[in-house]
């Protein structure tokens, strides 16, 4: 599927429970975050167990579509799983990027290329990336014709965009909520429909079928109940 949807909670659950399995539970522990937390010991605290469904989606995306080579992007990538696990998958060609200075504390700095900037403006050559991912980045200060032109300039012909949103079919009033700075969007089945027509407008398109439908609200954050959508869009080729 091009979009679906997390369902129950029980999907999370059993999303995480097969990361376990397959040795890819990255996410730090709770004393290694307390110890961050206080400064006892240096580092950035990876991951959330909320975020275990669209991670997994994502990884096995892209080791089911791409080789292990290919140059991988990940937006939004201070705190992100995603390039730890792609890293432990054997992928070998990562780069992160974000605004978040403590971005060079990320684990395996040695091997992941971390770059500190705004990935609406990067200095990418044109078609760098044969995937970029955004996990749970878009509903924060989205910019979308600056964020969607600057992913469809980076991303080869033939690439992948994937990552996942905060979602409810009808809209969630987040009016004057702020997360990591930012205003913040939980996306409405009509704002992720929109979302889908603009990316095609860059060349952007669905590889597989829609579904918008949800049942329950697995999520709660910030006094909000919602869940999850996940996309993934191919650029056409040149």
């Amino acid at each position: 599927m091009s979009v679906e949807v997390l369902t129950t909670s029980h999907e999370n659950a059993h999303a995480r429970a097969e990361m376990i399995r397959r040795g890819l539970n990255l996410v730090s522990p709770w004393y290694v975050r307390a110890m961050h937390k206080v400064r006892i010991v240096r580092g950035a605290s990876v991951g959330d167990v909320k975020k275990s469904w669209d991670v997994l989606r994502t990884v096995d995306f892209i080791e089911k579509h791409v080789d292990r080579t290919s140059p991988i992007l990940d937006i939004g990538a201070y705190a992100s799983e995603v390039l730890c696990v792609l890293h432990k998958m054997g992928f070998s060609n990562l780069t992160g990027i974000d605004l978040d200075a403590r971005l060079s504390w990320m684990p395996h700095a040695d091997a992941i290329r971390y770059v500190d900037g705004d990935f609406t403006r990067t200095s990418f050559a044109p078609a760098s990336f044969k995937v970029i991912t955004a996990v749970s980045v878009l509903e924060h200060g989205f910019r979308r014709n600056e964020v969607l032109a600057e992913m469809s300039r980076i991303l080869m012909p033939g690439g992948y965009f994937v990552g996942s949103i905060d979602y409810w079919p009808e809209k969630i009033d987040t009016s004057g909520i702020k997360a990591f700075g930012l205003e913040w969007n939980i996306f409405s089945e009509q704002e992720l429909v929109t979302l889908v027509d603009e990316a095609a407008q860059y060349g952007m398109l669905p590889i597989g079928k829609l579904n918008f439908q949800a049942s329950e609200r697995p999520i709660t954050w910030l006094g909000r109940a919602y869940t999850f959508a996940w996309f993934a869009f191919r650029k056409a080729q040149e």
